[in-house]
C-alpha cells in the first residue's frame, strides 16, 4: 500500500482541530512577510514607497483579477469532478457542487494545515472516503487528479525555460533562471512517465511509485477517451496566471508572456517550503524571480501582493464557509448509507485484476 492510500486509511477526520496556535503562527506569519516586502525589503534595497504604490492599483483591473481567479477555481473543480465521476456519469456522489466544496474548503486547509498542500490532500481524502470510495480507490484517483494537474507544471517549467532560452519566446533570461527550471521539469515528467514501468514491491521506493504509474496510465486513459473536464487543469494554470497578469497591469504594465509564466511557475516551487500556512515562499519566489528577469522590483513587489491576496488570502473565507456546507453534504452520504434517505447511491468496483480509474472514469 502507497503512503498516500495509507494516509487515506487514517481519515476517518478530515483534519482534526484547528488549534489557537495554529491561528496565531499564521497572523504572525503574514504581518512579518508583509512588512518585510512592504516596508523593510524597500528601504533597505533603496526602492519607492511601495505602500503608496498599492494604494494607486487600477480598479478595473482589479476586479477582472478577481474574475480571473474564480476562473481557475472553477478550472480545478471541472477537473476533480472529472476524475471523480463514474463510467455512466450519475452514480458518483462527487458532483460539481461536492467538487467545489472540495476545492474551496481544502484551499483553505492547506493554509491552516501545513506546506506543500498537505491539509488539502487530507481533507480531500477524508470527502472521497465519505462518498463510499475504499482507501485504495481514493489514492488512485488522488493520484490521477495530481499527475494530470502537474503535468501541466512541468511542461510549463521545460518548454518555457527552453523557449525563453533559445529565443523562440521572447524575453531572454539567463541559464539559471530558463534551463536549470526545464531541467527540473524535464527531470520530473522523465520520473513519473517511468513509474509506469515499475511493479509493486516491498521497498519504499517501489511503494511509492508504483500508485504513481497507476496514476499516469489513468491519466493516459482519461485522454484517450477525450473527457472535456480535462480542459480544468490548464484552466486551473492559466486563469491564475492570468489573475497576476491582471495585477501587473493593474500597477503599470506586465512583462513578456514567457517571463510571466516562467517566473510564476519558479516562484511555486516555493510552496514546498516548510512555513507556516505556506505563507511568504511563494511572495518571495515570485518576486525574486521577477526581479531577476529584469522586471523593476517595486512593481514586482505590488503585483504579487496584490495577486495573493486574490489568490491566497480572499479565498480562505469562502473555504470556510466550504467546509461547512461540506461536512453537511458528508452528512447526507452517512444517512443515505445507514438506509435514513430512501435513493440508496450505487457503488460499483474494478473486475479483479483491472485498475478502478480504468474501470469507471469517463
Amino acid at each position: 500500500m502507497s503512503d498516500m492510500a495509507a494516509t487515506v486509511d487514517t481519515a476517518d477526520r478530515p483534519l482534526g482541530r484547528i488549534s489557537p496556535r495554529q491561528i496565531v503562527v499564521l497572523v504572525v506569519a503574514s504581518a512579518v512577510m508583509v512588512a518585510g516586502l512592504v516596508v523593510i525589503a524597500p528601504a533597505l534595497a533603496d526602492l519607492p514607497d511601495v505602500w503608496s504604490k498599492l494604494t494607486t492599483g487600477h480598479l478595473g483591473w482589479l476586479l477582472f483579477a478577481l474574475v480571473l481567479q474564480v476562473a481557475s477555481f472553477v478550472g480545478h473543480a471541472i477537473l476533480f469532478r472529472a476524475v471523480s465521476i463514474d463510467a455512466d456519469g450519475d452514480s458518483s456522489r462527487i458532483g460539481f457542487r461536492a467538487s467545489t466544496e472540495i476545492t474551496l474548503a481544502g484551499h483553505a486547509a492547506t493554509r491552516l494545515f501545513a506546506s506543500a498542500g498537505a491539509g488539502g490532500i487530507a481533507l480531500t481524502a477524508w470527502a472521497l472516503k465519505k462518498s463510499g470510495m475504499e482507501a485504495r480507490d481514493v489514492a488512485a484517483r488522488m493520484t490521477t487528479f495530481m499527475v494530470l494537474l502537474y503535468s501541466v507544471y512541468m511542461g510549463a517549467l521545460l518548454f518555457g525555460g527552453l523557449g525563453l532560452y533559445t529565443g523562440i519566446i521572447p524575453g531572454g533570461g539567463s541559464f539559471a533562471l530558463t534551463i536549470v527550471p526545464a531541467i527540473f521539469g524535464g527531470a520530473v515528467i522523465a520520473l513519473v512517465a517511468s513509474a509506469q514501468l515499475v511493479k509493486p514491491g516491498e521497498s519504499r521506493l517501489r511503494r511509492w511509485l508504483a500508485p504513481v504509474g497507476d496514476g499516469v496510465r489513468d491519466a493516459r486513459h482519461l485522454l484517450r477517451r477525450g473527457n472535456a473536464g480535462l480542459v480544468g487543469a490548464l484552466m486551473w494554470w492559466a486563469f491564475d496566471i492570468a489573475c497576476l497578469w491582471a495585477c501587473f497591469n493593474a500597477f503599470g504594465h506586465s512583462p513578456a508572456v514567457g517571463v510571466l509564466v516562467l517566473g510564476y511557475f519558479i516562484g511555486m516551487l516555493a510552496n514546498t517550503l516548510p512555513l507556516p500556512g505556506g505563507v511568504g515562499g511563494v511572495d518571495g519566489g515570485m518576486i525574486g524571480a521577477f526581479i531577476a528577469f529584469g522586471v523593476d522590483p517595486a512593481g514586482a513587489i505590488v503585483a504579487v501582493l496584490a495577486y495573493r491576496f486574490f489568490a491566497f488570502w480572499l479565498p480562505i473565507a469562502p473555504g470556510a464557509a466550504a467546509f461547512v456546507t461540506l461536512r453537511r453534504t458528508v452528512a447526507t452520504w452517512e444517512a443515505e448509507d445507514a438506509g435514513e434517505v430512501a435513493r440508496p447511491v450505487r457503488r460499483k468496483r474494478a473486475p479483479a485484476g483491472q485498475h478502478g480509474l480504468c474501470h469507471q472514469y469517463s
